[in-house]
C-alpha cells in the first residue's frame, strides 16, 4: 500500500468514527453548555442573594470530597473568590460545552469536558440520594471526553469545515491536536494509548466507584441518604453552652432540621433544654457561620444545610452555678436521629 493510500483510508477511518460518535459530542456537549444556559439565561444564579445560588451548590460537595477539598474548603470560607470561581467555572462551561457540540477545537474542548467531568467526580461523586448520580455523571464525562479526543470531529462540525477550505491553521502540525482529522500517531502507539487510557479510566471507575460508595466490594452505602451531623468543640462554662456543627451527610437539596438541643448531667438529668420552638427563634447573633452555606433558624427548626459548619452559644442563667464534672450534649433531628458529645465542666473552664 503506498502512502497515499494509507493516509487515504486513515483519513476515512477517522471520518467514520467522528460520524459515529457524533450524537455523543452533541449530547456530552449540551450538558455542560446547560449549566451555562441554566444559570445565566433561565434564572440568575450567580447571585450569592438569590435562592440556588452556585456557590451554596458547591459548598455541598466539601464533606466528603476526594483530593480537591483543601480548595473548595477555601473557596466557600471567602465568598468574593467563590464568586469569581463560580463565573470563570461557569464561562468555561459555556464555552466548551457549545464548541464541543458545535466540534470546533474538538480535541482542546475534548480536554475541557474531561478535565470539567473529573472535578465533578472527585468534588461530588459521593453524591446522589437515589442512585449514584453524580458519580455516574463523574466518570461518563471522563470517558466521552477520552473518547471524543481520540474521534475528533466529523463530516457534521466546523473542524471539518476548516479542513474543506484548506485555511492555513489546517497545514499547522498541531492541528490535529487540537481539532480533528488523522493523530499523527503509528498504528502500535496509537493502540498503546487507546488500551493504557481506557485502563486507566476504568481504574478510575473502580477506584472512585468503591471510595465514594463501596460499589466494588463490601457493604454498598450512600451518604446522601440520612443526615448526619458532626458534633465537636463543645465547652461549657458557667455563662455559656457553645460546640460547633458541621452537616457531613444527607440529601443536598434541603437541611437537617434541629428540633432539640439537651444538656444532661452524669446521671442523666436536664440540665437545658431548647425545644424546636426555641430554635426557630434561635439568636442569629449566636451562630457564626463557617462557610456561604449557613446553618440558620427556619420557620419550626434550626436548619442546617449539607456542607454548612457553624459555631453555636447558648447562654443561659441555668448554666450558672453549675457544680463540675461531666455533661453531655444531645442534638434531635426531626426524623429522631440524635447526635452526643460530652463536655467536661472544671473550675479552669470557670475562669
Amino acid at each position: 500500500m503506498t502512502q497515499s493510500n494509507h493516509l487515504t483510508g486513515m483519513q476515512h477511518a477517522y471520518s467514520s468514527l467522528a460520524l459515529f460518535t457524533l450524537s455523543l459530542r452533541l449530547v456530552v456537549g449540551w450538558t455542560y453548555f446547560s449549566a451555562f444556559w441554566r444559570r445565566l439565561i433561565l434564572e440568575n444564579k450567580l447571585s450569592p442573594d438569590e435562592a440556588g445560588y452556585i456557590g451554596e451548590k458547591f459548598n455541598h460537595f466539601l464533606p466528603n470530597a476526594l483530593g480537591i477539598k483543601p480548595i473548595i474548603e477555601y473557596l466557600v470560607s471567602n465568598p468574593e473568590s467563590l464568586w469569581w470561581a463560580m463565573v470563570a467555572f461557569t464561562i468555561i462551561e459555556g464555552i466548551v460545552g457549545l464548541l464541543f457540540m458545535l466540534g470546533l477545537f474538538t480535541r482542546l474542548m475534548s480536554f475541557g469536558v474531561l478535565s470539567l467531568a473529573a472535578g465533578i467526580l472527585l468534588g461530588s461523586g459521593w453524591l446522589g440520594t437515589t442512585c449514584l448520580d453524580e458519580w455516574q455523571i463523574g466518570i461518563l464525562g471522563v470517558a466521552a471526553g477520552f473518547t471524543i479526543f481520540l474521534s475528533g470531529s466529523g463530516k457534521y462540525s466546523l473542524d471539518q469545515l476548516l479542513i474543506n477550505k484548506k485555511l492555513g491553521i489546517v497545514q499547522s502540525r498541531w492541528f490535529p491536536w487540537i481539532a480533528s482529522g488523522n493523530l499523527p500517531l503509528a498504528p502500535k502507539l496509537l493502540n498503546r494509548s487507546v488500551l493504557t487510557g481506557s485502563l486507566i479510566i476504568l481504574f478510575i471507575a473502580l477506584f472512585t466507584n468503591q471510595y465514594f460508595h463501596n460499589g466494588v466490594w463490601g457493604k454498598l452505602h450512600n451518604k446522601s441518604v440520612t443526615p448526619k451531623i458532626e458534633l465537636s468543640e463543645a465547652s461549657l462554662n458557667q455563662n455559656e453552652l457553645a460546640f460547633t456543627v458541621y452537616r457531613v451527610e444527607g440529601v443536598d437539596v434541603y437541611g437537617s432540621f434541629l428540633i432539640g438541643i439537651t444538656l444532661t448531667d452524669s446521671k442523666g438529668n436536664i440540665v437545658l433544654e431548647r425545644d424546636n420552638n426555641h430554635l426557630a427563634a434561635f439568636p442569629k447573633e449566636d451562630i457564626k457561620n463557617s462557610y456561604v452555606t449557613k446553618v440558620k433558624p427556619g420557620k419550626h427548626s434550626l436548619i442546617i444545610p449539607l456542607g454548612a459548619k457553624a459555631r453555636l452559644s447558648i447562654k443561659d442563667a441555668v448554666l450558672l452555678n453549675l457544680p463540675e464534672g461531666n455533661y453531655k450534649i444531645k442534638l434531635t433531628d426531626i426524623s429522631g436521629i440524635t447526635w452526643e458529645q460530652q463536655v467536661t465542666l472544671s473550675s479552669q473552664s470557670t475562669h
